[in-house]
C-alpha cells in the first residue's frame, strides 16, 4: 500500500496545470518518466502509444498552428510539451511484445480490420497516455493534459506520410501555484459506479 502522501501526490493533491514556472525539465526525468509508465499493462501487451517530446521553442513554435486559442500561452511556456500518439501499425510488432502467440498480430491485419486496428490503438495508447501522467506525477512534475488542438493539423505537421494518430497533448514542468484553478468537483460514486 503506497502512503498517504504517495496518493496525495498521485491523486488527491495533484492538479491540473495551466500556467508554469521557469524550470527546466530534464533528459534524465524523460527518461525516469517512461522507464516507470513502460511497466504499466496493455491489451497483449501491444504498446501502441508513441510519444513525442517537444523542449525547444522551435519544436513548440511547430505546434502552434495546431492549438486552440486558449491553450496557445500556457503549451509555448511549458518546458515541455508531450504529443500522445498511437501507431496504427501496432500489430506488426506483437510476435516480438507477445512472443507467446505470435499468430495473435493476425488478427488485425487486413483492410477490413482497420476499424478495429485503430479501436485497439487508439484504446491501448490512451491507456499509456494516462500512465505517463501518473509517471510524471509520481516523479514530482505536473501535468497538463488537452485535447484542445486540431489533431488533423498535428498529425500534418508531425506525422506525415505515418501511420502515427495524435491522440492528445500533455504539458509537462513544474505549475505556477499563482495560476491553479479551485478544485472542481467530482462525481460521487452512487452517480459514476453500479454494484450488480
Amino acid at each position: 500500500m503506497l502512503s498517504s502522501e504517495a496518493l496525495d501526490c498521485l491523486f488527491r493533491q495533484a492538479r491540473t496545470a495551466n500556467g508554469w514556472l521557469d524550470k527546466p525539465v530534464s533528459d534524465q526525468q524523460i527518461h525516469e518518466l517512461y522507464e516507470l509508465m513502460k511497466w504499466a499493462p496493455t491489451s497483449a501487451n501491444s504498446q501502441p502509444a508513441r510519444f513525442v517530446f517537444l523542449r525547444s521553442s522551435e519544436a513548440k513554435e511547430r505546434l502552434r498552428p495546431a492549438l486552440s486559442p486558449g491553450n496557445v500561452d500556457k503549451t509555448m511556456a511549458a518546458p515541455v510539451v508531450v504529443i500522445i500518439a498511437h501507431d496504427t501499425a501496432f500489430h506488426e510488432r506483437l510476435p516480438e511484445f507477445f512472443p507467446h502467440n505470435p499468430a495473435f498480430a493476425d488478427m488485425f491485419r487486413g483492410e477490413e480490420k482497420r476499424a478495429m486496428r485503430e479501436a485497439f490503438a487508439f484504446r491501448n495508447g490512451s491507456l499509456q497516455g494516462a500512465y505517463l501522467i501518473m509517471a510524471a506525477r509520481s516523479i514530482g512534475l505536473d501535468c497538463g493534459p488537452m485535447s484542445g488542438f486540431d489533431q488533423s493539423k498535428v498529425d500534418a505537421i508531425f506525422f506525415p506520410d505515418s501511420q502515427l494518430r495524435s491522440n492528445f497533448l500533455c504539458n509537462l514542468g513544474y505549475g505556477d501555484p499563482s495560476k491553479m484553478m479551485e478544485r472542481l468537483p467530482r462525481m460521487p460514486i452512487e452517480q459514476a459506479c453500479q454494484f450488480l
